[in-house]
C-alpha cells in the first residue's frame, strides 16, 4: 500500500500551480455536474457539509501554517 501512495505522491509533486488548479476547477464542475444530475444530494442537511468542509480544510490548513503534517 505505501508504494501507491509514493507513486501517486512523486506524480502528483510533478504539478505546478496552474495544473492544481485546474484540477480544482475541473472537480468543481464535476460535482455540479452530479448535482444538476441528482438534485436530491442537495437535500441533506447544510451542517454535514460545513462539517466535511471543515474535516477537509484540517490537513490543508495545518501544512500551510506550518503544523505537523502526516
Amino acid at each position: 500500500m505505501t508504494y501507491i501512495w509514493d507513486f501517486f505522491d512523486e506524480r502528483a509533486r510533478r504539478l505546478g500551480i496552474l495544473d492544481t488548479k485546474l484540477a480544482q476547477g475541473a472537480a468543481i464542475f464535476l460535482t455540479l455536474i452530479i448535482i444538476k444530475l441528482i438534485p436530491q444530494i442537495m437535500h441533506v442537511n447544510i451542517w454535514w457539509f460545513v462539517i466535511l468542509a471543515v474535516l477537509s480544510a484540517i490537513k490543508p490548513l495545518c501544512t500551510f501554517f506550518g503544523g505537523r503534517a502526516g
